[in-house]
């Protein structure tokens, strides 16, 4: 996840708690909203993934050195957002046949189209190999993650 990427990456202490399912009725009503993911920083529980993403970003110096930096960073990572949003839809649709449609959009429209995305931003960026100025950002972290989820689902016959 973004968030344990960051922590590690600055070389920060976590502890980075795996809710398995059974445990999960109990501890569903301590969280902020009734989901996951949650943060407890400083004493103060938080929660929404993309708020915490970017509090993170921030924290640990992740988000660009200006404004506009910190607005790429962030339509990057709203393009991921947007990119999981296809993969749940595909991947926990109960219908088998719109199940097998979104499948097959994903793969053949959705994924190149994407990709292609990420791409032209790399590209606008001058070579640098980084998807805004020229060091790690949340971005980078959040389409790593995405993408090395795409390959281990792509190598387990999953997408």
């Amino acid at each position: 996840s973004f968030a344990a990427s960051s922590w590690k990456l600055q070389g920060k202490k976590y502890e980075d708690v795996r809710v398995q399912f059974p445990d999960w009725p109990a501890l569903k009503p301590k969280t902020p909203y009734g989901s996951l993911p949650y943060l407890e920083y400083k004493g103060q529980t938080y929660g929404q993934s993309q708020a915490i993403a970017f509090f993170l970003a921030r924290e640990f110096g992740l988000a660009g050195k200006t404004n506009a930096d910190g607005l790429r960073v962030q339509e990057i990572s709203a393009l991921v957002e947007d990119f999981m949003q296809l993969i749940v839809k595909a991947n926990f649709e109960p219908d088998e046949a719109k199940k097998a449609e979104y499948t097959k959009k994903l793969e053949e429209e959705d994924t190149p189209k994407f990709l292609g995305f990420w791409e032209k931003h790399l590209v606008n960026n001058g070579g640098s190999g980084y998807f805004v100025g020229n060091s790690v950002t949340l971005a980078d972290l959040a389409v790593f993650d995405i993408t090395d989820s795409l390959v281990m689902k792509a190598g387990e016959g999953l997408m």
